[in-house]
């Protein structure tokens, strides 16, 4: 895909890899606005293409009992607001068919949850909005296997799509990253490496995924040396108290000088 048609997509002259980050989920304007304002500053300097990343609801929940959202127009406004006031693209999840259009009216890119990649009426959907559509590689398929996700979206004739790598299953809780995938991917569509997700600890006892947050660096430095076209990163300035996914965020704290080292490996490799 050519990521000029992400709309207000800045940077692209860099030739840095892109980036999609934020928290997980949308807990209020406030904290959007925090994170969002601290990784546009970090991205302008560093000139990294920069989409902001935010779910609006949390469909993939362990236990009934577990934060779903804060409602989903209201956190869909939030996200329209912060690409306003920051000009900067937005992406979300869809779950369902029915959110496709509802979501497109207030993001740039729709996101395919990993566990529902092979839901045809859901990519289908998502297509068919025009929106940039990013298809997460289910933990449980083969690389190989995503080239019939994206032909179902240029089946819809849009070209408008990335595919993103998060982690393959490695037992019951754990995962792994097999960097061979990404130049398989990279055959199909523009490919991006989720450092975050890869790092999850599903299936925990307790019904709360845990994670690897100390291994982001390390994960997110082996994708930037083979080569990935972007990187998915989720952040929170309070990950222990954040209500999705605290246990593999990335402290906000840690973000630039995490940008710094990447954009250093990447400018080496543009010398080759």
């Amino acid at each position: 895909m050519n990521l000029q048609n992400i709309p207000n997509i800045k940077h692209l002259e860099s030739d840095n890899f892109f980036l999609l980050a934020g928290p997980c989920a949308i807990e209020n304007e406030e904290m959007a606005f925090r994170i969002a304002e601290r990784l546009v500053t970090i991205t302008d300097r560093l000139q990294i293409p920069l989409v902001f990343k935010g779910s609006f609801k949390k469909a993939n929940r362990s236990r009934i009992d577990s934060f779903t959202g804060i409602g989903d127009e209201k956190a869909l406004k939030i996200l329209q607001k912060v690409s306003k006031e920051f000009n900067v693209p937005t992406v979300t999840d869809i779950h369902e068919s029915s959110d496709a259009d509802l979501a497109a009216a207030y993001v740039d890119v729709l996101q395919i949850p990993a566990f529902l990649v092979r839901q045809t009426d859901l990519v289908v959907a998502a297509a068919k909005t025009g929106k940039t559509v990013n298809l997460k590689k289910g933990q449980f398929m083969s690389p190989e296997s995503m080239k019939h996700a994206v032909q179902k979206v240029l089946d819809c004739q849009n070209e408008n799509i990335m595919v993103t790598d998060r982690g393959t299953m490695f037992g019951y809780q754990d995962m792994i990253v097999d960097y061979r995938g990404i130049p398989t991917m990279q055959n199909y569509a523009t490919t991006v490496l989720d450092i975050t997700h890869s790092l999850q600890q599903p299936n925990q006892a307790s019904g709360v995924t845990g994670g690897r947050p100390d291994l982001i660096e390390t994960v997110a430095k082996a994708g930037i040396a083979v080569g990935v076209d972007g990187i998915f990163i989720e952040t929170h300035f309070d990950p222990a108290n954040a209500k999705s996914d605290g246990a593999n965020m990335l402290h906000l704290d840690h973000f630039e000088p995490l940008m710094e080292k990447l954009v250093a490996i990447r400018q080496t490799i543009n010398k080759f």
